[in-house]
């Protein structure tokens, strides 16, 4: 009989957001992927990439990547790792620090995937629970956590952690600090000088949501050199493809186009909070390219099941602190008018 490892056996796994076979079909805001394309630039790479080439393995380093990366946040390519996804960042960031028994943090609710891919790994998991002002609660002074994930924009609730309070977070631990910046570019502010001034800070960062490149999977860690070192010895040597790399140059070279579609984002992001303002919701100030709303009679199954049978999805969670609510992507201006007009006829 095969036998797997104890802890595989029984992991649940973690369960991403719904993705329909028929998407064209529906209103898709339960994912956070990008309303907008990725830049005609990025087409255009893909396909002159997507010839001859292919017969050849990729730059094992992604060189390009990481050296249009350094020029665009003020940092040596030494500092910079590009992944399969932000999500291949942090797993070997559990890999390097953790051993197998060792513990890791993060905040709840937050990014659930941190505890699999702990478990993955075999490391403990610990959880701090957010008060009613948005902290974690109960962080000791000197926490002997190996690595410690503070996701900023919060996800599933957008809101934003100060820089001064991840510093003071920071000199509370005796592990890495990791930064998952997943939504960074429609928030104010960012961690990269802590990085520069702080040696136990990691940045995460993924062309998933700002750069519209969920599909091609890419993300990045900028940290210490000697991090990004190790983080290298882990990852698989040719971790990202032609086509991801090409794409992932394109798109960090056409900022006109990502801060143009940022900033629509951002402008149906602060018209759908004021309608469901009129609508009596409660929603938390989001920096993020979503919000989490709540409806008058706290009923988020409710609203989840009002918007599917009108071919709108958002994404409903059962955890009892979340589960109040809905998480709603913020898309298209059109969009966001077709939800609205959904939430006034399912009702308060």
């Amino acid at each position: 009989m095969i036998t797997l490892r104890k802890n595989i056996a029984e992991m649940a796994g973690y369960v991403p957001g719904f993705q329909p076979e028929d998407v064209a079909s529906y209103i898709k805001l339960n994912t956070n992927e990008n309303a907008y394309p990725p830049s005609p630039q990025v087409i255009e790479a893909i396909v002159r990439e997507a010839g001859e080439g292919l017969r050849r393995y990729p730059d094992a380093t992604s060189r390009l990547a990481r050296e249009e990366a350094g020029k665009l946040y003020g940092f040596d390519p030494s500092w910079i790792v590009m992944g399969n996804g932000s999500d291949e960042v942090l797993n070997n960031l559990i890999r390097a620090f953790a051993s197998e028994g060792d513990e890791i943090a993060y905040v709840h609710p937050s990014y659930s995937y941190y505890g699999t891919l702990a478990e993955i790994q075999g490391a403990r998991v610990r959880t701090f629970e957010l008060t009613e002002q948005f902290e974690p609660e109960g962080i000791p002074d000197g926490y002997q956590g190996r690595v410690f994930f503070l996701t900023n924009p919060n996800a599933p609730l957008g809101f934003t952690y100060t820089q001064r309070y991840i510093a003071e977070l920071a000199g509370r631990l005796s592990g890495v600090l990791v930064i998952d910046e997943t939504y960074a570019d429609f928030a104010g502010e960012n961690s990269l000088e802590l990085v520069r001034s702080l040696e136990n800070v990691v940045v995460t960062r993924t062309f998933s949501k700002s750069y519209a490149l969920a599909g091609m999977r890419v993300g990045m860690a900028i940290a210490r050199p000697e991090v990004i070192a190790a983080l290298n010895k882990i990852r698989d040597h040719y971790n990202l493809d032609r086509l991801a790399q090409a794409a992932a140059v394109a798109a960090l070279r056409d900022q006109d186009y990502f801060l143009s579609c940022v900033a629509k984002i951002l402008k149906a992001r602060v018209w759908f909070c004021a309608e469901l303002a009129k609508l009596r919701y409660h929603v938390i100030p989001s920096s993020a390219n979503f919000v989490f709303a709540t409806p008058p009679d706290r009923n988020g199954a409710r609203i989840y099941q009002g918007l599917y049978e009108r071919r709108i999805l958002v994404r409903h969670f059962s955890d009892p602190r979340l589960s109040q609510g809905v998480r709603i992507s913020i898309g298209t201006m059109e969009e966001m008018e077709r939800t609205v007009q959904a939430l006034r006829e399912i009702g308060p």
